[in-house]
């Protein structure tokens, strides 16, 4: 696979997944630039954390401008691949490329620490990789990663299998515990915690790799 990184100016995990999935997965990835407007030859497409344009007026709100966006929602029109992480999943969100919302946390101050995570979907193509409700440990870092929905969308959430991960502890007081969704369609997720820093044991944790062998494993299934 080739993945496209989407890099924003203020993203600062751009490297990190540039390197989860260089040698972590050893797949061919490129660096793209939020001016670029085209995404042709990329089968993923990967935005990752940081603040994008500073996080003025709303975290993710400027990004959702910039030139490369038509490729992203064409992208995920598709049905190819679209992972945005904590900074990644706010501009999902403000693009109406998946439900829901992200808010200031709860405690009303930066959180960095690794947290436990429940899989609570497993048969997605960023999660085949794992067993259902297996517990695994990711780092997260944000003061904006408190999910919010109301109780029809959280419904239907619910009713299409399209929460992905949970917190095992409510850090940040999101609805329901909820750390990650998809879209209906299951190929667009966003996720507050950061497993492009769990891919390696030697950094605390490897339990960030099985998502990223899992689209491996997805596209050769869809490509089989």
């Amino acid at each position: 696979m080739k993945f496209a990184v989407i890099n924003f100016p203020g993203s600062n995990c751009d490297m990190d997944l540039y390197y989860a999935v260089r040698d972590g997965i050893e797949q061919q990835v490129e660096l793209v630039d939020y001016r670029a407007q085209s995404l042709e030859g990329f089968d993923g497409v990967l935005i990752p954390g940081g603040f994008s344009y500073g996080d003025y007026l709303r975290s993710g709100a400027i990004a959702v401008h910039a030139p490369i966006v038509k490729e992203i929602i064409r992208f995920a029109n598709e049905g190819k691949i679209v992972l945005g992480i904590c900074n990644g999943f706010q501009i999902l969100t403000e693009l109406g490329l998946l439900p829901g919302a992200l808010i200031q946390n709860g405690q009303s101050r930066f959180i960095c620490e690794t947290v436990a995570l429940r899989v609570v979907n497993n048969e997605t193509a960023f999660t085949n990789g794992y067993s259902k409700n297996e517990i695994i440990n990711i780092p997260i870092a944000h003061g904006e990663g408190r999910y919010y929905c109301d109780d029809k969308t959280l419904s239907e959430l619910e009713a299409n299998n399209q929460i992905v991960f949970k917190y095992l502890e409510n850090v940040n007081g999101s609805v329901e515990h909820i750390a990650g969704v998809t879209n209906k369609q299951k190929n667009v997720l966003g996720m507050m915690p950061h497993p492009e820093r769990a891919i390696e044991k030697i950094l605390g944790s490897d339990d960030g790799l099985k998502l990223f062998q899992s689209i491996i494993n997805y596209q050769v299934k869809v490509n089989n």
